[in-house]
């Protein structure tokens, strides 16, 4: 029977709770371990591409594992699922997909989006949505620098909220100001003087200590630069996709997020591998495959690797595929190859500043 198979109050959806870009209306599941979202018919694609297209397996470690999709009619499939906010509730089928939500695990995710690319259309995009595009690239920092702040979050050191920069922020900002932004999302503590929308002036308690955030920053930056080095020998195009990266706001979980950073100092690309080892079973409810469970055995095997995942101070993800093609025959994608030197560049600096500090 399928409701003993899986626990309805684990895909209860609520509301992301740390949703920082894209669009509206992304779910997570009740235990907070996944994320639901409409399935987009290229985003679907990639995702069930990146599982067993050769020209993917490279990438597959640098983006969010993927679980499946539920089909829902109406109501009915799983109770309240299309009467929550966000869902649209339309006539007939329903698909969405369910993928990992990254940001799970950590005590006070600190959460940045880039926006990655020089062209901000589709190949099937109207005219005048063409033009809307390029004057917004023209415009913003992704025209010149393949990079667009799309939005972020700092949480403060003596609070459970996070501050969050709107999209507002980034597409303000000119190219000078880029290293700024950067600086604000990595916050040296009792360094930073203000955030945008806070009162200016005011010394913020933000940020973690210098011997914990210039660890965390290099693993980032090496992540960065194994992403970019993936995606320079795929033949593709990635429209709208981001960069999104997270890191440990929580001086006590950033200091053993170090620590484990010091004992897994080897892993490079097997981080993505070994974070996707965690994730066991399928949750495939309309794809005609069941969830299934380990073995009790196997269960407290993968317990133990969960509660170390727990511990990484930092994770570093694409996401948002919904115009993402493969493109066999005409190479990498330049634009979004730039956006991620950008990213290097500005970490470099922020690397050399906080080194000094």
């Amino acid at each position: 029977m399928a409701d003993e198979q899986v626990d309805s109050t684990s895909l209860q959806p609520q509301p992301l709770a740390y949703q920082v870009g894209g669009h509206k209306g992304i779910q997570t599941t009740g235990d907070g371990t996944l994320l639901i979202k409409p399935a987009l018919p290229l985003e679907l694609q990639f995702y069930q591409n990146s599982l067993i297209d050769p020209a993917l397996a490279l990438l597959r470690p640098w983006v969010p594992t993927y679980l499946g999709t539920l089909r829902l009619e109406g109501k009915n499939t799983v109770e309240g699922l299309t009467s929550v906010e966000g869902i649209p509730e339309l006539s007939g089928i329903i698909q969405l997909l369910v993928i990992e939500n990254v940001t799970h695990g950590f005590r006070k995710p600190n959460v940045l989006d880039v926006k990655l690319g020089t062209v901000l259309y589709d190949e099937d995009a109207p005219p005048e949505k063409r033009e809307r595009m390029q004057n917004t690239a023209r415009r913003t920092t992704s025209g010149e620098t393949g990079i667009r702040l799309t939005g972020f979050q700092v949480f403060g050191n003596s609070t459970s909220q996070p501050i969050v920069i709107p999209k507002s922020y980034g597409k303000s900002i000119g190219i000078s100001e880029l290293p700024t932004g950067i600086a604000r999302f990595f916050p040296v503590n009792d360094s930073m003087i203000d955030l945008p929308g806070t009162h200016s002036g005011e010394r913020m308690d933000v940020g973690l200590q210098r011997a914990l955030l210039l660890p965390i920053l290099r693993f980032i930056r090496k992540s960065v630069q194994e992403i970019r080095d993936v995606l320079s020998t795929i033949e593709l195009r990635m429209v709208g996709s981001s960069l999104l990266i997270i890191y440990e706001g929580d001086w006590d979980c950033a200091e053993m997020g170090v620590q484990w950073l010091a004992t897994h100092s080897e892993i490079g690309g097997g981080e993505g591998e070994w974070r996707n080892e965690g994730m066991k079973g399928e949750y495939m409810v309309g794809d005609g495959q069941d969830f299934k469970e380990e073995e009790e055995e196997e269960e407290v095997e993968d317990s133990s690797e969960e509660m170390e995942g727990e511990d990484r101070p930092c994770v570093v993800r694409l996401i948002d595929f919904a115009h993402t093609r493969l493109k066999p025959g005409e190479g990498p994608d330049l634009g979004v190859l730039r956006g991620l030197q950008t990213v290097l560049n500005l970490l470099d600096a922020r690397i050399a500043d906080v080194d000094v500090m």
